[in-house]
């Protein structure tokens, strides 16, 4: 994967794929929803930069953390997981690896999907996860001191 690139068309791709092979006839799918990747964006995580987001599938959705630079994904003991502490909580993720993509951490948010209507439901949840873990930045308090006030700081 070309760590410059943002991964959303990639997994969606790769995804889909194993919807239409390893995953037909499982009884876990859900066939309102499709595979989907949710705001991606590049973060600069306690290991390094690393590109986040939410990927929707038919029988998963999990927050996904990929690297955006070479050996930037926390490491996660065999058979464990490691906690990683985004900006709005702490989350367990463990490894994950498809060989067309390379390894990556995921953190389960709902498996099996099937309490989703519709797509547009599971990506509104989506969408508020990442909001409480990606709070947007608040903008700084004015300085409201009298010296400021008047012009006497410089």
């Amino acid at each position: 994967m070309n760590p410059a690139h943002n991964p959303g068309l990639r997994l969606e791709q790769l995804f889909r794929q194993i919807a239409d092979t390893r995953m037909q006839g499982i009884p876990i799918l859900n066939p309102a929803l499709q595979v989907q990747a949710i705001g991606f964006q590049q973060w600069d995580g306690p290991h390094g930069q690393l590109w986040v987001g939410v990927l929707l599938t038919p029988w998963f959705m999990n927050l996904l953390l990929l690297p955006a630079a070479a050996d930037s994904l926390p490491p996660v003991p065999p058979g464990g997981e490691v906690v990683v502490q985004l900006p709005g909580d702490a989350l367990p993720f463990m490894a994950g690896h498809e060989d067309a993509l390379g390894d990556y951490r995921l953190c389960s948010l709902f498996s099996p999907v099937l309490q989703f209507a519709d797509q547009a439901s599971a990506c509104a949840t989506a969408e508020e996860v990442l909001k409480l873990l990606f709070p947007p930045a608040q903008p700084a308090a004015p300085d409201m001191s009298r010296r400021r006030l008047f012009g006497l700081s410089r």
